[in-house]
């Protein structure tokens, strides 16, 4: 069985990015609930990522001595 192979067109955190974004959206059209705290925390973790992946690939960060 083969696995499929996908080609972004769009950087992985700027995808990252579109999915915060679009969760944010939708969850605030949701009535206050599970449901759309789960969207927001959701969100929030992807905008950490998005965090994260930045300071991992910045030129300041060096490795350990």
């Amino acid at each position: 069985m083969q696995r499929r192979h996908i080609k972004h067109v769009l950087s992985f955190p700027v995808r990252l990015e579109q999915e915060a974004k679009s969760l944010t959206y939708r969850a605030h059209k949701l009535q206050p609930g599970r449901e759309r705290d789960k969207m927001l925390s959701k969100a929030r973790q992807l905008e950490v990522a998005v965090d994260i992946n930045e300071w991992l690939s910045s030129p300041g960060l060096q490795a350990p001595k």
